[in-house]
């Protein structure tokens, strides 16, 4: 699955001709508007499906796909992720990464303490937040703000941070 990042997740149909409406996981709702294709995980398998049309209601897509033209094709699929090969992937800024590429990265102070395994990112309207998982499976949640995280190594999987006070 390194090769395919997650884009949306269908929360459910809209009409009765095949159309989904879907719950964005990207940071870009118009991402979708240059989606020509996104796969589809079932659970068991990888499905390549071809965006016919793209429209948008209250923060989600509706997302019409080539061949799937009534409610009950499509319904069973109901809370399944669709997902985007790398080569389709947004292309990023400097200092901006796939969450996918952050999670479980190791979290080490600017003073050398490892303080654990980074296993979620909370979005939030200010900025995001780091979950890491110490040794003895507490949380300690970090701000991503430029303060706080200091360096970034996707390939080494190690994020370098500094503590304010109070965040530990």
């Amino acid at each position: 699955m390194d090769n395919y990042l997650r884009v949306g997740v269908i929360s459910s149909t809209h009409g009765i001709r095949g159309e989904v409406k879907v719950f964005p996981t990207t940071d870009d709702l118009r991402r979708f508007d240059d989606l020509t294709e996104v796969i589809l995980d079932t659970g068991k398998e990888l499905i390549p499906l071809e965006v016919e049309g793209v429209k948008y209601f209250k923060q989600q897509a509706i997302l019409k796909f080539k061949g799937i033209d009534d409610i009950n094709e499509i319904e069973k699929y109901r809370g399944k992720d669709l997902l985007v090969s790398r080569d389709n992937a947004v292309k990023l800024h400097e200092n901006e990464y796939f969450i996918y590429d952050l999670i479980d990265s190791e979290i080490i102070t600017d003073t050398g303490e490892s303080l654990g395994i980074l296993t979620e990112i909370l979005t939030t309207s200010a900025n995001d937040v780091y979950v890491v998982k110490t040794p003895d499976h507490k949380e300690i949640l970090i701000p991503s703000i430029k303060e706080c995280i200091l360096n970034v190594d996707v390939e080494q999987k190690k994020i370098i941070v500094h503590l304010l006070p109070g965040l530990r």
